[in-house]
């Protein structure tokens, strides 16, 4: 698949995946400042942002589509930036070509199997009669029933946009990543990559537990583990100045 993406500033390359309901507009601010350094290749994963639409949702197709782009590009030696889902699919995509990266970021996600924990968003999401509503606050109305956190809302809001007028729609498969859920969690512990690793997490998130760390260095011995404070799950949203020092760091040491 053909994956939709834009590139930013030149130097060495540096990709950035999304997270599950995200696009890579979420990480705009961030790939501007990378890009007086790097060659940032934000990108939008199937099912989300302006990339195709599938029936399927797997890590083993996000890493065909993610090998398709790198090779359209003639990509090597990159630094790839992975949040979330995006950080699973980049940890499988360094499993299966080590020599193609330089240096591996994972953001507040580790390589073990997560059960299913979305369920409540996709009852809220689905919830939503998409066909019907005529404004944002009433797709707000609609979340609030089932999500509590006015951050998570407004990150769902900003992938609302109008079809036509009085039109509006998601910009991710909503369907397809309903029937798809119980892959985004998969396990990834079978395989390792002996590259540098920075799996960096939020001080305030559940994702990277301290007792996680020593299963991790299992796949990942070259590896090492930051904690950007006062931060959760989108810690790259939340506190995006110390993450943006704490993942510069670590590309330039």
């Amino acid at each position: 698949m053909k994956l939709h993406y834009k590139i930013l500033g030149e130097g060495p390359p540096l990709i950035i995946i999304h997270g599950l309901f995200g696009m890579f507009d979420n990480w705009q601010t961030l790939g501007k400042k990378w890009a007086k350094n790097y060659q940032v290749i934000l990108v939008d994963l199937r099912n989300h942002g302006h990339s195709p639409w599938d029936s399927e949702h797997n890590y083993q197709l996000m890493m065909e589509d993610l090998e398709e782009l790198t090779d359209d590009l003639f990509l090597e030696d990159m630094n790839i930036i992975g949040h979330s889902m995006g950080g699973k699919l980049a940890m499988k995509f360094a499993q299966r070509f080590p020599q193609l990266i330089h240096k591996l970021v994972v953001a507040d996600i580790g390589p073990k199997k997560y059960p299913v924990h979305h369920q409540q968003i996709l009852d809220g999401l689905n919830s939503v009669p998409i066909d019907k509503v005529k404004s944002r606050q009433e797709v707000h109305s609609y979340l609030a029933k089932y999500i509590p956190e006015a951050s998570t809302i407004q990150f769902f809001l900003k992938n609302l946009y109008w079809v036509e007028k009085g039109r509006l729609a998601w910009r991710f498969n909503l369907k397809g990543l309903t029937n798809n859920i119980q892959f985004v969690g998969e396990d990834l512990r079978k395989e390792r990559f002996e590259g540098p690793t920075q799996f960096i997490r939020g001080g305030n998130s559940h994702y990277i537990l301290d007792e996680d760390w020593m299963d991790i260095q299992k796949s990942f011995p070259n590896s090492e583990l930051d904690t950007v404070p006062n931060a959760g799950h989108w810690l790259h949203a939340e506190n995006p100045t110390i993450f943006f020092e704490k993942v510069s760091a670590f590309l330039e040491q």
